[in-house]
This record gives C-alpha cells, sequence and structure tokens, in this order.
C-alpha cells in the first residue's frame, strides 16, 4: 500500500490560513487520503480496481451507516494559533494528540483576540450559552475599548513581574482569556468529522465556528469525497429520534401532531425548520 500523496494538499502544507484578528491553521502533515479510506475498506483490492464515482459512493456509504473504522485511517496535523477560551473548547475533543505552547517555559506573546464590534453582542435571552442580538456599534467600541485597556494593563503587570525575576509559571496567572497560545493538534478523519458536525453548527461559538471553516477547507483539500458526504450527511443532515419520526409521519398524514411536551415540540419544530432551510 503505497504511500498517498495528495497534490492539492501538499501545495497547501506549511502555509498559514488566517482566522480571528491573529490567529491561523497551519497543515503541518496528512497520512492518508479519500483512495485510503477505500483501501481500507476492501482490504484486498488494490489501487485502481474501482471507478472514482464507485469510491465516492462507497466513502458515501460508509459515512450514511457510520462505518467509521476506514476514516480512521486518514490523519491530520495542524499546528493552530487560537485565543485560551477556544483552546478550552477545543481539548474538549479528547481523541486526539495535543502539544500546546507553555506559559512555564515561555515568556507569553503579547497577542490578545480582540472581537469586531459587530461580534460583540448581549445574552441571549433563549440560550444560556449564546448571545443574542449585536449591540449599538458606539456600545460595542466602548466594550472593545475596555478589553483592550484591560489586556494591556494585564500584559504589562506580567511584563514587570517577568522582568523582576517572578517564576513565569506564577506571573501569568493573571494574564486573561483573550491571550493567544498555539498548539500541534493531530486527529484522525473520523473524530475531525465529529470536531466538525460540533464546531460548525450555528449554536457553537462564533470564534470556533470560524477555525472550523477554515479547518474543512484544508480536509477538502485532502479527502474531497468524503468532506462532499460529511457536508451532506453530516453537516446538512437532520435527523429524527423515534417519538420524532412518529410525530413527522402523522404531520405528513395531515394528523394531528402527538408530541405534546413544548420543549419536545420546540426541538422538532427547529428539526423541521432546519430542514426546509437547507
Amino acid at each position: 500500500m503505497a504511500h498517498c500523496v495528495v497534490p492539492a494538499a501538499e501545495e497547501i502544507l506549511d502555509k498559514e490560513f488566517p482566522v480571528l484578528d491573529k490567529g491561523f491553521v497551519r497543515l503541518v502533515d496528512y497520512y492518508g487520503s479519500d483512495e485510503r479510506i477505500v483501501q481500507a475498506a476492501r482490504v484486498s483490492y488494490g489501487a485502481g480496481t474501482k471507478s472514482v464515482s464507485q469510491d465516492a459512493a462507497l466513502i458515501d456509504y460508509l459515512i450514511r451507516h457510520e462505518h467509521t473504522s476506514p476514516l480512521e485511517h486518514v490523519v491530520f496535523t495542524f499546528h493552530v494559533k487560537v485565543p485560551i477560551f477556544v483552546a478550552r473548547q477545543w481539548v474538549r475533543h479528547r481523541m486526539a494528540r495535543m502539544n500546546e505552547v507553555s506559559g512555564r517555559y515561555s515568556v507569553m506573546k503579547d497577542e490578545f483576540y480582540v472581537p469586531e464590534t459587530s461580534c460583540i453582542s448581549v445574552q441571549s435571552k433563549d440560550n444560556k450559552q449564546g448571545r443574542g442580538e449585536a449591540l449599538a456599534p458606539e456600545a460595542a467600541k466602548k466594550i472593545q475599548d475596555e478589553f483592550i485597556q484591560g489586556q494591556e494593563t494585564a500584559y504589562k503587570s506580567y511584563s514587570e513581574m517577568i522582568d523582576g525575576g517572578l517564576a513565569r509559571e506564577i506571573a501569568r496567572i493573571n494574564l486573561p482569556l483573550s491571550l493567544y497560545t498555539e498548539f500541534y493538534w493531530q486527529m484522525d478523519l473520523h473524530n475531525l468529522f465529529h470536531f466538525l458536525k460540533l464546531r460548525l453548527d450555528s449554536h457553537a461559538q462564533y470564534e470556533i465556528q470560524e477555525y472550523g471553516k477554515v479547518i474543512f477547507e484544508i480536509a477538502k483539500k485532502v479527502c474531497p469525497m468524503a468532506c462532499a458526504s460529511f457536508e451532506n450527511i453530516m453537516h446538512n443532515g437532520v435527523s429524527f429520534n423515534g417519538e420524532e419520526m412518529q410525530a413527522l409521519r402523522a404531520v405528513l398524514a395531515g394528523k394531528e401532531n402527538p408530541l405534546t411536551d413544548e420543549k419536545k415540540l420546540k426541538r422538532f419544530n427547529e428539526k423541521i425548520a432546519t430542514g426546509v432551510q437547507l
């Protein structure tokens, strides 16, 4: 089984793709491709024994029916620069290998995330972990200025502590979550698709969605057929549980919706609306 080389992926190796105001994603290395997925699935077949259309159909079948082990034969290594509060969401995806810059060994850079005024919003009224309507420009600019002032004050204090000989691991304590960090992140395609399904969702925090978009574009260079199936089935698809399927059948038959619980009915209607929008 020969090493997979994908020309489109080779062209972007080590290239920094900017995200947010100071962040980036960089593809450091990759192992495998669409070809590797179908080889792993078929095992006994050599390269060239199936057409491209048959390969695409097989990959689509694997993803649709959640036969995920062949996807694990494709592995990505990314170099990511990201605000710490985004990194803390990122590490929730545990099926990966990660090495992060250490504030114990290194002096942290004076680089902080400052959101655009259009991204500064009030707390959502119906989502405890989300944002609602954007603030008026003047109010948003005031908040933005406060962010910058707080970051400058924190880093000035940090620098003075470092210059005064304080241990780096202690001096970093008061640095804010907006500080940029960097890490190498390695993950197989199966788990990367799980990451993308959650982080490309419209309910995910805006900042991590932006990283998800860039990572997906990079993944498409390595595995275009698998990514097309992911987009169609996992990202743009809508799934219903047993209760919801019964309700869907009733609604399509012109009968009364059997769902009476307010929360369940709301979730069902949201799925219907999402499906219509898609």
